[in-house]
């Protein structure tokens, strides 16, 4: 008799545990698709394994990752799935709301393919970009990207910069062996010269986390670079984002730049109905949104030269009020190689975000590290370890600096200029590339990551120059003609030369002749 009752109340609480569960699902399925991501990401953050005093050991992790942004998530995924234990400390998990860091370009998604990440662009809407159209003074020319000897699925992707965040936070969760949580790093644990975790707050309590490697990926805002790095931050200008609705592109599933004046302006679709447009505003300082003089400017000085499809839902966007800014930043990389610590993402290098080359540098860079990182057993000897990652910094640069090269000098070409030189330079890039063949398809495979060969970049970057200095001439040269030719190429050393010079001419086109180049895998 008495196993029977004892029975019944097993099973009455086994019945009751169903029910209450069954219950909670129903509730859970009803919430919005952004805070389920969300609370996904910050129950896989309750897995973490946290001694009383709130130490994290290092016997429990392999790698420490600060930021959970694009490049952070990649890492913290790739390094996952390649059996380290991660522990990732992001300051917000929340899905973020940006601007910026909406375009990835081919070049990148075949990163993301070779990383296993192709999948979070599924889902959230993301559109697909097959090229660029250029409109310059009524006139306009597409450009498409070189994709003839790739898989079809292979193209640009643009989306909600937040999705596509959330979907591989989601990602690195899944696995057993990540660990996700909401914090913000403080500083750098160092003993003797060695980075040996990081110190950080979380739920209002001042934590340390401890791990072989740290890596940093804490974006353009970091402040854990300057112990890391020689940081020279340049802000050549802002972006004044707008969403359009309601209306469609004058080339589907094209990046849309405008050469306009004061410079260049952006479109392209982020999700089925709507279209960002990013305004870039020279210099630091833009016209106050709160007083009305940006609604202003946009009206009066960019709307007349944006392409007629787009007029009326650009004065739309501007009268909803939804205007944001961003500055643009460019940082060449400079690190200070440092015995447990990497930096990597923005945090380790930016560019002019013109040409959406930030991702792809991001990613390429994590495909490097993980080929570097693989072959090792254990990550413990930190002095080893960090005279190994040196070849890093070598093997990264093909890709990274045609980017980085690329999108500074195109930006200095785009933008309008009183000087008649600067006025040639303009008008002969956008001819040259308007040639089609080899003469827009070169340039436009090494803005796509297709072809990250800096000797390319710069054959195609005079060719420019010399083809404006041939319009000059034709059919007849004069003193006058002469001399802005001298002054367009003089303009146009300039311009792309200072930037080799901040890449570093011996890694970008002799990387062979770096000694870090051949370094080994320590033995373990």
């Amino acid at each position: 008799m008495n196993e029977y009752i004892f029975g019944g109340i097993i099973g009455a609480l086994l019945g009751f545990f169903l029910l209450y569960g069954l219950s909670l699902l129903t509730k859970n399925k009803n919430k919005k698709k952004k805070n389920e991501s969300s609370i996904h990401i910050q129950n896989e953050c309750n897995k973490s394994s946290v001694v009383d005093n709130g130490d994290v050991q290092s016997s429990d992790i392999d790698v420490i990752v600060v930021g959970a942004g694009v490049a952070g998530a990649a890492l913290a995924y790739t390094l996952g799935k390649d059996g380290r234990r991660v522990r990732v400390i992001e300051r917000d998990l929340e899905e973020p709301d940006r601007i910026v860091g909406e375009l990835l370009q081919p070049g990148g998604y075949l990163k993301l393919v070779e990383l296993g990440l192709a999948d979070c662009v599924e889902k959230i809407d993301a559109q697909r970009v097959l090229g660029y159209a250029l409109f310059k003074d009524g006139k306009d020319t597409k450009l498409a990207y070189p994709l003839e000897k790739f898989h079809s699925d292979v193209a640009g992707r643009s989306f909600h910069n937040g999705r596509f965040i959330q979907r591989m936070r989601e990602k690195a969760a899944s696995l057993p062996n990540v660990r996700l949580e909401q914090g913000t790093v403080t500083s750098l644990l160092e003993e003797n010269g060695i980075v040996k975790g990081v110190l950080y707050k979380a739920n209002g309590e001042e934590q340390t986390a401890y791990a072989p490697l740290t890596i940093v990926c804490d974006g353009c805002f970091s402040n854990l670079r300057r112990s890391l790095c020689s940081p020279k931050v340049d802000v050549p200008s802002c972006f004044v984002g707008l969403i359009l609705e309601n209306c469609q592109l004058p080339y589907p599933n094209h990046g849309h730049v405008v050469l306009g004046d004061p410079s260049p302006i952006l479109f392209y679709p982020i999700s089925s109905s709507e279209i960002r447009c990013l305004v870039d505003v020279p210099g630091q300082k833009v016209p106050s949104i709160s007083n009305g003089e940006m609604a202003n400017y946009l009206k009066t000085v960019v709307a007349p030269q944006i392409p007629h499809e787009l007029y009326d839902s650009f004065l739309a966007a501007i009268e909803k009020g939804s205007i944001r800014t961003m500055p643009n930043r460019s940082m060449p990389a400079a690190p200070h190689p440092t015995p447990g610590a990497l930096l990597m993402g923005d945090a380790f290098n930016m560019r002019h975000p013109l040409t959406g080359g930030g991702m792809t540098v991001a990613l390429s860079d994590i495909v490097v590290l993980q080929n570097l990182i693989k072959p090792l057993r254990n990550l413990h000897d930190a002095s080893a370890l960090c005279k190994y990652l040196e070849s890093f910094y070598t093997l990264r640069k093909p890709v990274a600096s045609t980017i980085n090269t690329l999108a500074g000098a195109l930006y200095k070409v785009f933008c309008a200029s009183s000087d008649q030189a600067r006025k040639e330079m303009r008008q002969a890039c956008f001819d040259y590339l308007s040639l089609g063949g080899v003469c827009s398809s070169g340039p436009v495979a090494l803005l796509s990551g297709l072809n990250p060969r800096p000797l390319s970049l710069v054959c195609h970057f005079f060719a420019v120059a010399i083809y404006g200095v041939g319009r000059l001439l034709l059919p007849f040269p004069s003193p006058k003609r002469l001399w802005i030719g001298a002054k367009l190429i003089s303009g146009a050393s300039g311009i792309i030369f200072p930037i080799i010079k901040a890449e570093g001419v011996r890694q970008m086109f002799f990387p062979a002749t770096v000694p870090a180049y051949y370094r080994v895998p320590p033995v373990n």
